[in-house]
């Protein structure tokens, strides 16, 4: 076995995926025709091909305007976990959603999580691999929308959502993190786990800190930023702070083309602990056993790197500490085996 079948075979336990993200082109395009939805166009090898973050975040709202009844969202989400086993080896999976977006076309919160929870679960009885869900915030919204968001993941409580995120952009572009600190404050409360996408952008290195401090974060997405700030850098790694990094989408949002110089690989060498994560797989043309091929190749990263990378992603994860330990033993033993007949 050569290292990139390796890297692909490894068992991943991904942190840091897009639900509408991870939407199959073809599938889009059906369920766009059927809900009258206009595209740009309907060549799936042509439909996610866009040069810069915001022309992507239009075809991403396309993408969830084209999710109506509860049997689409069952189907997208039962297609991101076959791919995710059958290109990457996917074990376990924590993913995004954005109830408020969905919501503001006139979808119940119901519909949306009972049929993603329904696809799940039928890709959970087909491969073994579960998936659990955060309602994102999406930051183009207002801040009383997101409260209102969160209150309802609290009320209308299911097993399946174990958390809340924000990602996606506010309206002047910013990450807009201290819009939706109520949001926030009210989810911890409520024993909810929270993440957000920040420092992300140039000059947006002091929003760790807002993130870390004020709104509590348990892991953060992206952050490579915090290698902007020498002080920064070192309290991250000396508090153990989680990061979920995504080579392929960042590297064609930020025009980082040379993977080998990408920030994944400083925050690595400079003892962060980091998760590799496909972020909007489908959208970026990747996957997630991709994603550990491109990135630990052209980061020159070794055998051992790419592991603990794996383990990372059982090791962040928000499971509870009995199926955390008891997925990193399987874990363990897969890669044992997988050792044994790498070239």
């Amino acid at each position: 076995m050569d290292y990139s079948e390796f890297l692909r075979r490894l068992p991943k336990a991904e942190l840091h995926v897009h639900y509408v993200g991870a939407m199959r082109s073809r599938t889009l395009i059906e369920l766009a025709r059927k809900h009258h939805i206009t595209l740009p166009t309907e060549d799936p090898d042509k439909l996610y091909d866009y040069d810069n973050l915001f022309d992507f975040l239009r075809i991403f709202d396309l993408a969830g305007r084209s999710l109506v009844d509860r049997d689409d969202f069952s189907r997208v989400a039962y297609e991101t976990i076959e791919d995710g086993v059958q290109l990457g080896n996917l074990k376990y999976r924590e993913m995004f959603f954005n109830p408020t977006s969905h919501r503001m076309e006139g979808i119940a919160y119901r519909t949306v999580v009972d049929g993603i929870i329904e696809g799940l679960k039928q890709a959970e009885r087909n491969f073994g691999v579960k998936c659990n869900l955060i309602a994102a915030i999406h930051r183009g919204h207002t801040p009383a929308a997101a409260r209102e968001m969160v209150e309802q993941v609290v009320t209308e409580s299911r097993d399946e959502v174990i958390g809340i995120g924000a990602d996606a952009a506010t309206p002047d572009g910013r990450e807009g993190l201290d819009l939706f600190a109520d949001a926030y404050a009210y989810a911890k409360r409520h024993g909810l786990r929270v993440s957000t996408h920040c420092a992300e952008l140039p000059g947006t290195v002091a929003n760790f800190s807002y993130a870390h401090d004020i709104l509590k974060c348990d892991r953060i997405d992206h952050g490579y930023r915090v290698l902007d700030d020498p002080q920064a850098l070192d309290r991250a790694r000396d508090e153990g702070v989680w990061f979920t990094c995504a080579p392929t989408s960042t590297a064609r949002c930020y025009g980082w083309s040379d993977l080998s110089q990408h920030p994944i690989r400083r925050m690595v060498e400079g003892g962060l602990r980091v998760t590799l994560n496909s972020d909007d797989p489908t959208m970026f043309g990747t996957d997630i056993g991709r994603e550990f091929v491109v990135a630990c190749t052209a980061m020159q990263f070794p055998p051992d790197t790419a592991v603990e990378l794996a383990l990372n992603g059982v090791d962040a994860s928000w499971l509870d500490e009995g199926e955390r330990r008891s997925l990193r033993q399987t874990f363990e033993r897969e890669i044992a085996a997988l050792r044994t007949q790498l070239v």
